[in-house]
């Protein structure tokens, strides 16, 4: 089968592999047009940690075959940084395969999982990589399945939440302090209701 990987990230590289060993495989880091879909002439698109946005005249050319991985347990946590506004937000955790629509993160879900977190001892890094891990599993696990067209979609519920790059990156270096990326769950969230009562963005002060 001709799959084309839209991926901008290293994380996404053992799944790539992965399926280079199975199919027809070509990769796009770029942002893609109607007509280079057209020339590639995939018979099924998986994006993967992507970081453009797809027209609705490119998701025309794939009608249910556009797929996407994102770590996060759809609805809550569309967009950017599903990991840390998991906790922040105090949502559920977790991964979820879908098809992509004309929105963030709305299509319909093929696949899901909840994925569960020591918060006193896992850090923000640690449940970044396992997460990714644990999409990397359900969809190789389905893939069978997943490239026949053999999953029914279930639409989303109306409900959920949205977050986009600019709000994390204003309060990241205030949340993320001396350690890090490694910085605990616990730690992280605490961290984060302090802020919260300031002016967390730096408004007016």
């Amino acid at each position: 089968m001709k799959v084309l990987v839209l991926a901008n990230n290293e994380v996404s590289k053992p799944l790539i592999g992965w399926l280079d060993e199975r199919e027809d495989v070509t990769i796009r880091q770029t942002k893609m047009t109607r007509d280079e879909m057209r020339s590639l002439g995939p018979e099924l698109v998986v994006s993967y940690c992507y970081r453009h946005i797809l027209k609705p005249d490119v998701i025309a050319e794939m009608p249910g075959k556009l797929i996407n991985l994102h770590i996060s347990y759809l609805p809550y946590n569309r967009g950017a940084d599903p990991n840390a506004w998991s906790f922040l937000d105090d949502t559920p955790k977790g991964v979820t395969v879908h098809l992509i629509d004309a929105g963030v993160d709305t299509g319909p879900t093929l696949l899901q999982k909840r994925v569960a977190f020591d918060e006193a001892h896992d850090t923000l890094l640690g449940t970044y990589f396992k997460l990714h891990q644990e999409l990397r599993e359900l969809f190789i696990e389905n893939w069978g399945a997943i490239r026949v067209g053999a999953i029914q979609p279930k639409p989303q519920m109306a409900t959920g939440t949205y977050h986009r790059s600019a709000e994390f990156a204003a309060i990241r270096e205030r949340l993320l302090g001396v350690e890090g990326w490694d910085i605990t769950i616990k730690l992280f969230r605490d961290r984060y209701r302090q802020l919260s009562g300031s002016d967390m963005y730096g408004h007016g002060q």
